[in-house]
């Protein structure tokens, strides 16, 4: 049975309109031609994804998102996508957002990422941007 579930780590905290969250992003990974198997969001701390992103990625700095991709089978989604909330807050803010449209974004973004877009080169960031955007669009709710 496709699933995609929420947990926390490190923090205390409470996703709202799950239902409504988790159809979006079904109906995200079917538009783009994949099915869903089994996706994993958590909710962390910097200091949780920090040490994700040093023993994993051998990265020392803290990120707003990782994206593990698990799947073995070619057009199936299964993965496991962190997100530190306290990144989320302070990008919020940043980028002047509310933080509800700034962890939507960061949300999809992962999802993007198991979709096979990067963001690595300018190209590939402003098309990864776009797809967020058009995404974003399509929610049915708001909050």
């Amino acid at each position: 049975m496709p699933a995609i579930s929420f947990f926390e780590e490190d923090i205390n905290y409470k996703l709202k309109n799950k239902a409504l969250v988790r159809q979006w992003i079904k109906e995200t990974i079917v538009a783009e031609g994949f099915k869903l198997k089994e996706l994993n969001y958590i909710f962390c701390s910097d200091a949780y994804l920090l040490t994700l992103n040093q023993q994993y990625l051998d990265h020392d700095t803290y990120t707003d998102i990782i994206t593990f991709d698990n799947s073995e089978v070619k057009g199936d989604i299964v993965g496991d996508i962190f997100i530190s909330i306290e990144r989320i807050r302070e990008n919020a803010v940043k980028f002047g957002h509310s933080e509800t449209e700034e962890l939507h974004r960061v949300i999809i973004h992962g999802a993007l990422h198991l979709l096979g877009y990067t963001d690595k080169s300018v190209v590939t960031k402003k098309k990864m941007t776009q797809k967020e955007d058009e995404y974003l669009a399509k929610r049915s709710f708001i909050g």
